[in-house]
């Protein structure tokens, strides 16, 4: 789920204590989780770590595509680069 070494603190003490708890959570750059009724609802992170996050994501499910492909070849799954050629010229309505 998320690891305990995260901030916890509930939705209400958030928001009495905002500026600290932004403040702190800039500093240390970890993510909050947030509880709403003693349950885990909501993270919140900075800008920064976010988006540091999203290249990561971008970079695995790349990888993973590549893999893919790689066996797809590796497995004899391809039509070849002049077949793959004509497609797209076909599919671009290009002379072949």
């Amino acid at each position: 789920m998320f690891d305990k070494s995260q901030e916890i603190y509930s939705l209400s003490e958030f928001k009495r204590n905002t500026a600290a708890i932004v403040k702190r959570m800039r500093r240390n750059g970890h993510p909050l989780v947030l509880t709403v009724h003693g349950k885990a609802e909501l993270v919140v992170q900075d800008a920064k770590s976010y988006q540091k996050l999203l290249k990561l994501v971008d970079r695995v499910e790349t990888i993973e595509a590549i893999r893919e492909g790689m066996k797809d070849i590796n497995e004899g799954r391809n039509d070849g680069l002049e077949a793959f050629k004509q497609k797209v010229r076909k599919r671009l309505g290009l002379p072949g």
